[in-house]
């Protein structure tokens, strides 16, 4: 049997195995076939299509090689694993690999130690992407249970997923997940303990975004400070006992990869970029341009696959047709365990899996700014590369036994079909050598030193109490330092914290006493005089971090707290005082532009001077962007309703909109606003709970204070408010106009005292969320991108739907329902240009006969059309009255019913 059909027998052994429902201990050795040479040509392969006009000897002249070869041909792992180069002393060993789990992307570990592998099994399976958005993705679990170290154990977690964006382990039993071109991220539970996840809650929402599957939110990370970051998204989340919280931050400018340091800084990893972003200061405090943080010859990759097979094609490769430029980049980690070497603890590793390499690399700090270089530059090598074309590192992570593991994609393409087109160069170097054909594969590999052995000791955090957890905090792996954390804040179990106060003040574990801090923030039970005692600390960094710890009390309304950060602008350590700026930036302190210019004119350091200048730069730019964010009608609005909340409403739900704490115990006076769905929800809610009041638990959450009617006041009054705390504190909704509020006082004048907040909800309309089962469907639809269908149904999501022609009279856009639902509102987002120019809104009970319900003039930005039902509806459509000189384009659609 020749290799050709060595292969062909490969491929089907691998998809015969596939179709097995019981995951047993994998087998790695699937196929001990060598790689064909690729100088091989006796072989009849099929002719490779050349781009228009460039023809066959022209290519050679330019060194670009297109001549036929022998395909190349995957390996088993055991084989892969001869393949990589090494740093002295290193081993890299398989424990999971196909047919087990197909297209790995991402891994995380819960409280016990168990594996959680995203699987994009959608991804690219041919050069055009077909398919790619069907429900096929899945999440599994995995656990080493005889302690081979091979992780023998696996379940289906979560199955049938649309191209899935991040999995997080939250708790026992429990993972935060999100779907591709959905605004939603889920809870999911197992909750009868078989393995599978059974319930799926709305965790928070507003995550999503539109474009192709590289281009959208990924990793969606718990770091140090509590607070969750992922990529692309301009804000960050938190859970809060009383619900999860939003905050705005810079952009990540991140595309596949969210990690920290041992000190909470958070790196993000560009894709195309094919650089760390935003590694010099948290992101919370926004962008900042850093000259010459990537030092010289940062970019180059010292790559041994010489195929030539990447986009950016000739003009990025070197002589011997490896990649000469940095192209893609995937996953990273800052490695923080306790069995490998100590030189590389702290250090970030991210994949370059278009040049087939693992990074090391090495932070350079001077005056309070971080430079980075490829830690092997001088050598012209990498930390690990490989001679094997499918190698394609896209995670990594630092694993519970304190070594470091690799995720291993192992398939022919990378690049997503955007830019695998017909004609162009990636096309033609992928089915040169046949690559389009390697699909369905996966490995993770662990990475261990000859000197160190993996840890053996088996995390058992779920069934650990606080006070145990509360000891994992000392652990030399970060990894069971971070869990702990999580865990503890989880649980809200408050029996600890003199144990954490304790930590805080006198552990003689640097890392020990910064997680006790940070826990003690997420407890809410961190005080100002703690802190105070760490502002006197000899460590910067200990200083550093009550500086950035501080920020919630003083958002909680502990401002006394003012006067010390101001003080510690003139910190001797450079990183203190940048750190001190940024604080008082964020803060928005009084006075803080003439404090800047002080430090302009005093403070020679040039972090310090880099980041003063540039926060006068962003307040300059937000008094501008003010200025011109809203229409005059909406700044009116907006205005008038901080007034009214920061007189008023701050004293219960917190001057930054995140409630005011009753005392040492942690509880608050009233929910806050931040993030908080019912405030971000159907507007009814907030107009009603202001016009009438509220009293009793919410979502079961009591609360010290009673929500007083304030129905006295006038309709502008009222909708002010309400405009402003669906426009502030990292939320965005509608504004809400006096007419409206008018309608609901007249619709609601026989209440009598205040809602219950089951009674208010049972009142409010409630979105209903598209289902497999709705039929929606267009009079015209554009094409949404390669390789995708018409598709209405887009108009619910990020990805959006526009026509593909010009409006005209009679254009339609249907939704069909399964079951009848008493519809009374729709609202979309319509950007900047594409707004349909008049429409009516009409339901039918049966898709026969159709009642006109609503007319109105489409506008820029969110449209919000309401109506009174009389009967409930199966089908709802919109009509164009009249046409306009521009598609009619729709995102972020949503159906409401009571």
């Amino acid at each position: 049997m020749n290799k050709y059909f060595a292969y062909c027998f490969y491929l089907f052994f691998l998809l015969a195995a596939c179709q097995k429902q019981e995951l047993q201990k994998p087998v790695f050795d699937i196929s001990p076939a060598d790689r064909l040479d690729p100088k091989r040509t006796e072989a009849p392969y099929p002719q490779v299509g050349i781009p228009d006009g460039v023809d066959m000897e022209s290519a050679r002249w330019n060194g670009i090689d297109l001549t036929p070869t022998a395909p190349v041909v995957p390996l088993s792992a055991v084989e892969e694993q001869k393949t990589f180069h090494l740093q002295p002393g290193y081993q890299i060993e398989p424990i999971l690999a196909e047919p087990h789990i197909q297209e790995p992307a991402a891994i995380q570990f819960d409280g016990n130690g168990r594996m959680y592998v995203l699987e994009l099994r959608t991804y690219m399976q041919d050069i055009d992407a077909t398919g790619e958005l069907m429900p096929a993705g899945r999440i599994s679990r995995w656990e080493d249970k005889d302690d081979d170290g091979i992780y023998e154990t696996g379940v289906v977690f979560l199955d049938s997923l649309v191209f899935p964006r991040f999995v997080v382990p939250f708790g026992p039993n429990t993972i935060l997940s999100m779907e591709s071109n959905e605004d939603h991220v889920y809870k999911y539970t197992d909750t009868d303990n078989d393995g599978q996840a059974d319930t799926k809650e709305l965790f928070a929402t507003g995550l999503g975004r539109s474009g192709n599957v590289e281009h959208q939110t990924s990793f969606l990370t718990w770091t140090m400070d509590n607070w969750m970051y992922s990529t692309y998204n301009m804000r960050r989340i938190r859970w809060t006992p009383d619900g999860v919280i939003q905050e705005p931050t810079g952009n990540p400018y991140g595309q596949w990869g969210v990690t920290q340091d041992n000190y909470g800084q958070v790196w993000f990893q560009d894709g195309a970029g094919g650089v760390p972003q935003n590694f010099n200061f948290p992101i919370v405090y926004g962008n900042f341009r850093i000259e010459g943080q990537f030092q010289e010859g940062f970019r180059e990759p010292f790559s041994l696959v010489a195929l030539a097979d990447f986009e950016p094609g000739m003009r990025e490769t070197k002589p011997d047709g490896s990649l000469n430029n940095v192209t893609g980049a995937a996953g990273n980690d800052v490695f923080r365990g306790d069995r490998l070497p100590k030189e590389l603890v702290n250090q970030y590793f991210y994949g370059e899996p278009v040049g087939r390499i693992v990074r090391q690399v090495r932070s350079d700090k001077s005056e309070g700014l971080t430079y980075i270089q490829n830690e092997y530059r001088e050598q012209g090598t990498e930390f690990i590369q490989s001679t094997d074309p499918l190698f394609r590192p896209v995670d990594m992570a630092t694993a519970p036994d304190g070594t470091m593991y690799i995720v291993d994609m192992y398939r022919g393409i990378i690049q997503e079909g955007n830019w695998t087109q017909e004609g162009s160069y990636l096309r033609t170097k992928l089915q040169q050598y046949q690559m389009d054909d390697i699909v369905g594969n996966g490995r993770i590999w662990r990475l261990t030193h000859k000197d160190h052995s993996r840890g053996t000791e088996k995390p058992r955090m779920f069934e650990e109490s606080a006070s145990e957890l509360v000891q994992h905090l000392t652990h030399s792996n970060g990894w069971w330092r971070d869990k702990a954390q999580q865990l503890l804040i989880l649980r809200q179990d408050r029996s600890v914290v003199p144990e954490l106060e304790q930590m805080a003040r006198d552990h003689d574990n640097e890392l020990a006493r910064i997680h006790a801090l940070w826990t003690l923030e997420g407890l809410g039970f961190l005080k100002a005089n703690l802190l105070r005692e760490w502002f006197e600390e000899s460590n910067p960094n200990l200083r550093i971090q009550a500086l950035r710890a501080g920020e919630t009390l003083y958002k909680y309304g502990e401002k006394s707290l003012e006067m010390d950060y101001k003080k510690m602008i003139g910190d001797s350590d450079p990183e203190v005082a940048v750190q001190a700026l940024l604080s008082a930036y964020l803060l928005n302190f009084e006075g803080i532009e003439d404090q800047l210019q002080t430090v302009l004119s005093n403070n020679q350091a040039k972090g310090v001077q880099t980041v003063a200048r540039q926060i006068l730069e962003k307040i300059a730019a937000a008094k501008e962007r003010a200025a011109t964010r809203y229409t005059a009608e909406e700044r009116v609005l907006f205005d008038h309703g901080k007034s009214i909340f920061d007189s008023y409403c701050a004293t219960c739900h917190g001057i930054k909109g995140l409630g005011t704490p009753t005392g040492d115990d942690g509880d608050l006076i009233a929910p806050g606003f931040s993030g908080s769905p019912r405030i971000q929800g159907h507007p009814e809610y907030a107009v009603k709970t202001l016009l009438h009041g509220l009293t009793g638990a919410i979502e079961g959450k009591e609360y010290e204070g009673v929500m007083i009617a304030m129905g006295e006041n006038t309709d502008e009054w009222i909708a002010s408010v309400v405009s402003y705390i669906r426009n502030d504190f990292g939320n965005q909704g509608s504004f809400i106009s006096p007419e409206y509020v008018s309608q609901i006082r007249e619709a609601t004048k026989e209440q009598s005292g205040n809602y219950s907040h089951d009674a208010l909800v049972a009142e409010v309309p409630k979105q209903l969320f598209p289902q497999d089962n709705w039929k929606v469907s267009a009079s015209s639809t554009a094409l949404q991108g390669v390789g995708s269908t018409r598709d209405p149904s887009y108009a619910f999501g990020f990805k959006g739907w526009r026509t593909e022609d010009e409006q005209e009279k009679g254009m339609w856009f249907q939704i069909n329902l399964p079951s009848p639902q008493t519809l009374v509102e729709i609202q979309f987002d319509a950007g900047d240009e594409q707004y349909p120019q008049h429409f009516t809104i009409e339901v039918s009970p049966d898709g026969n006969s159709w009642k006109e319900v609503a007319s109105e003039k489409g506008k820029k930005g969110i449209n919000q059309i309401p109506w009174d039902a009389e009967s409930p509806a199966t089908h709802v459509r919109m009509v164009l009255k009249e046409g306009r000189d521009e598609t009619w384009a729709m995102k972020n659609l949503k159906l409401y019913a009571r």
